[in-house]
């Protein structure tokens, strides 16, 4: 395993709240194999389920609120907490844990998660983790995904007979659906955050906005000058009033424009750079 790999496994949020890394040193692909079985019966069943760092995609976020019936602003307050990300400096969200005994999270219980079907990324990859190390391809910077096995003491799945390959367990557990959701996203999460983006806090802020809280995003779309600033078509427009998914489909476009990685978005006719709402002239 090279430097990159390690860093790149690094960068993966702990799985336990204290001691060593439970994450096996080992570089997976979607051919590896793992043997791993997790049922109510196990009696280790929502052990994996407390004091952890469970990180949250836009796309988790929409998930779980609407699963909820609440809006982002309050699932954000009661459900999560924030930090900066050590490696890339951008804001990440993750679920806060019950400051309960054990502090478990708040959407276990002794039966089972009350989400399941409605259950983060990360939540639905576990023994597996992802990863992702940046190389130099010719003139371009290139993202590749990697596997790896979290392999904590107290869990007995391992034990069980099950074996998959992870591209199985992934299609089992619906996580390559949630990675299609989120990888235009996580292109950006895992780019190191620049000089002038760290001096300049409005970025960050939109970066948090526009990834996290999309009732705030939808408010700054409609209520700013962003639809007369940017061609947005009528039937886009008329789309992202209702469909959360649509809109972060927007704010990943945004996003994509504000940081200067790709000209997803065409100004109006008159409309220039320095008048884009979040942008400079904000």
């Amino acid at each position: 395993m090279n430097e990159e790999d390690r860093e790149a496994i690094d960068r993966k949020p702990s799985t336990t709240g204290a001691g060593n890394s439970p994450v096996v040193p080992k570089q997976l692909t979607l051919e590896s194999r793992l043997q791993f079985r997790c049922h109510p019966g196990i009696d280790c069943f929502t052990r994996c389920c407390s004091d952890i760092d469970i990180m949250l995609t836009p796309y988790d976020v929409i998930r779980m609120k609407q699963r909820l019936g609440i809006s982002s602003d309050r699932f954000l307050e009661r459900y999560t907490r924030s930090r900066i990300e050590e490696k890339t400096g951008w804001p990440q969200l993750l679920i806060k844990m019950e400051e309960s005994s054990g502090k478990p999270c708040p959407f276990v219980t002794t039966d089972g998660c009350t989400i399941y079907t409605d259950r983060p990324a990360m939540c639905r990859y576990y023994p597996i983790g992802q990863g992702i190390h940046r190389k130099q391809v010719d003139d371009q910077v290139v993202n590749e995904e990697f596997y790896m096995l979290i392999r904590e003491e107290h869990c007995h799945g391992f034990s069980e007979e099950r074996q998959w390959t992870i591209a199985e367990w992934r299609e089992n557990q619906e996580a390559e659906h949630y990675d299609r959701m989120a990888g235009q996203w996580k292109e950006l999460f895992v780019r190191n955050i620049t000089r002038e983006e760290e001096k300049d806090g409005r970025r960050q802020t939109m970066f948090f906005l526009a990834s996290y809280n999309l009732d705030q995003f939808r408010r700054f779309v409609l209520e700013s000058r962003f639809l007369e600033t940017f061609d947005i078509d009528a039937e886009e427009t008329a789309a992202i009033r209702e469909d959360d998914v649509q809109l972060m489909n927007l704010a990943f476009r945004y996003l994509r424009y504000l940081f200067g990685v790709e000209k997803t978005l065409s100004l109006r006719e008159g409309v220039l750079p320095e008048e884009e709402p979040g942008g400079e002239g904000a």
